[in-house]
């Protein structure tokens, strides 16, 4: 079967998949509720067919989308309305694209991934029908350096060579089988999909030789001491400061530089911890305001009303769906 604009997706695409075909008009509206705002176009309207599939773990959303061809923009429009920053990997399972971003082009094959960001404008572009597994996560989830980001993005990499011959394949396993990132393992899988990309992107952008300079040095320190600490209630900037023997001014600099604050830092660390152990089978019987306290949040309400900010959903709830088939 040729790849023909106004052809059908092929029966092995739409019937892997279970979520129904949409429309044009349905998978703009899908598309923009799942990710950010994005405006798509093409020239296959009427005969336009798509499925979306997506799995939303302890704040990364891992979405299926198989597709006939059009474009994608994220314009500077959207990004003022709407300016949520998020990093997106795409992962190409098939067919073929085009992604465009800070003036850089890269053409997308089978198993190659790379790195875009919502808070810039970018363009995707697919001539033909195709499947690509997409992940997305905010800005603080990915321990990347905020201002080496815009080095990384629209940068191919490469899914047969070095260690992309092993990220590749564990993203697309997890990519044809999302409904076990809703059961008990679903937190330590997204976990490990994290871990894997960012030693990617460390190896492949040799952030290594970009983190060792001193300043980088000291905050990494910094962020394994309050990895340490975080059950500590009284955590705090003077005490992390303290410990580091720095002023609180140098302490907030330092985070303000790669994008964040200190409280930004620890709220999500500990709610990171908070999601595995509520997703953990082995703390079925903990209740949910002992893990809180666990892991430094003194107050109930203000726990509760911190991970439903950051997960859209509470903790009892979160903890139904992934332990409720044990």
């Amino acid at each position: 079967m040729t790849d023909t604009p106004n052809s059908s997706l092929p029966a092995s695409t739409l019937e892997a998949a279970a979520a129904p075909v949409l429309s044009f008009a349905e998978f703009q509206t899908a598309v923009s509720a799942s990710f950010v705002p994005l405006d798509l176009t093409t020239d296959v309207t009427e005969a336009f067919q798509a499925r979306l599939t997506q799995a939303n773990v302890h704040g990364v959303t891992f979405t299926d989308v198989r597709a006939m061809p059009h474009d994608v923009h994220r314009t500077e429009d959207l990004i003022r309305e709407a300016p949520r920053s998020f990093y997106k990997i795409s992962l190409q399972l098939e067919g073929e694209g085009t992604l465009r971003q800070g003036g850089r082009e890269v053409k997308l094959q089978q198993g190659d991934l790379a790195i875009y960001d919502t808070s810039q404008p970018y363009l995707l572009s697919f001539p033909q029908r195709f499947r690509t597994l997409v992940i997305q996560l905010p800005h603080d989830r990915l321990h990347i350096p905020h201002d080496f980001a815009d080095q990384m993005t629209a940068v191919r990499l490469d899914g047969s060579e070095g260690l992309g011959r092993v990220v590749s394949p564990f993203l697309a396993t997890i990519g044809t089988n999302l409904a076990e990132l809703q059961g008990p393992a679903g937190a330590k899988l997204a976990q490990n999909a994290v871990d894997l990309l960012e030693t990617l992107f460390a190896t492949e952008f040799d952030l290594q030789r970009y983190a060792a300079d001193p300043r980088r040095a000291l905050l990494q320190r910094i962020r394994d001491n309050i990895d340490e600490q975080l059950s500590d209630p009284d955590l705090s900037p003077n005490t992390i400061a303290a410990a580091a023997f720095i002023s609180v001014r140098h302490l907030h600099n330092l985070f303000q530089d790669q994008g964040q604050t200190v409280a930004s830092y620890v709220r999500t660390r500990r709610l990171e911890r908070c999601y595995l152990d509520l997703t953990n089978p082995d703390n079925a019987e903990v209740p949910v305001a002992a893990i809180g306290a666990r892991w430094g949040f003194k107050d109930a309400a203000h726990f509760s009303r911190a991970f439903k900010g950051a997960y859209g959903e509470n903790p009892s709830s979160v903890r139904r769906q992934a332990l409720g088939n044990i």
